[in-house]
């Protein structure tokens, strides 16, 4: 990569400090001067040098609008006679970019609002993304989560590990709380993998009931053993719909329940303390990886 010399001159410093928007001002005047660095690189002459080792001549300028954690930039894009002259600057930010967006879609998934989110983006990029901008951005998320919760399911998983994490999903106009059923199975070779995961109002039968037979219509086959906590409807719905499996008590679930009866001091694990039930059900889910 080639390296550039920029430059500020020491009046121009002040003036781009003592600005609302300056660290915007000052990142655009660095990179119209890569550009201009890049472009005599390109030409292998400065402007208006006459050399036999010119490749070419400029044709002005071209303005392109550059939005950025830092506002949004002008850019000034020089041209060539021969349209040869392109830059990479927009390709390595468009990838910068990306990782923002990623960002905002994580924001939402975990419950930010879109309102909230679209005044984020205001103080980071100095433009904020309309309230429809950041709902398309999450459906974005929608096509690849249904292709992992929709996959086929071939092998046989002799053993499944099933639970429940209660947590707050946004519905039309409000947030309420309901589970999330996990259901993950392992192979007979060992290899483990999350088979699908659903929203449901409880942990009814019902609703376990229903979980099982759209994991089953996708193709789980081979189980031999299903492990769970000891939830009535979570074991009917277990020998309904796998018939001749063998259930066992998760026993993750087994020292939590002692050790919520025991003195707290006792107890080092993070679970026993406030707050620490949220993460039973995902510890539960990785308990039996050897």
């Amino acid at each position: 990569m080639a390296d550039y010399d920029l430059t500020l001159s020491r009046d121009a410093i002040p003036a781009l400090l003592d600005q609302p928007a300056a660290l915007g001002k000052l990142v655009e005047t660095i990179l119209n001067q890569v550009l201009e660095a890049q472009m005599r690189d390109h030409l292998g002459a400065e402007r208006y040098e006459r050399c036999q080792e010119r490749e070419g001549y400029r044709n002005g300028y071209r303005d392109r609008q550059l939005s950025t954690r830092v506002g949004s930039l002008v850019l000034r894009v020089p041209q060539t006679r021969d349209g040869s002259f392109s830059t990479d600057i927009f390709e390595r930010y468009r990838r910068s970019e990306q990782a923002f967006v990623v960002g905002l879609m994580e924001m939402v998934v975990n419950g930010v609002s879109t309102r909230k989110v679209t005044r984020i983006t205001e103080g980071l990029c100095g433009t904020s993304f309309s309230k429809s901008t950041v709902s398309r951005l999450a459906k974005a998320l929608d096509e690849p989560v249904a292709g992992f919760l929709n996959r086929r399911l071939d092998a046989a998983y002799p053993f499944i590990i099933v639970d429940a994490l209660f947590t707050k999903v946004r519905t039309d106009k409000s947030v309420v709380s309901k589970a999330l059923l996990i259901a993950s199975g392992i192979r007979a070779d060992g290899y483990r993998e999350i088979l699908g995961l659903s929203i449901g109002d409880s942990e009814s039968f019902a609703t376990w009931n229903e979980f099982f037979r759209g994991l089953k219509a996708r193709g789980l086959h081979g189980v031999d053993v299903a492990v769970s906590d000891n939830h009535s409807g979570l074991r009917e719905a277990i020998a309904k719909q796998f018939v001749g499996a063998t259930w066992q008590r998760c026993q993750f679930h087994v020292m939590k329940n002692l050790l919520d009866h025991a003195p707290k001091r006792s107890c080092p694990q993070p679970w026993c303390t406030s707050g620490g039930s949220a993460r039973v059900a995902l510890s539960c889910t990785s308990y039996y990886v050897i």
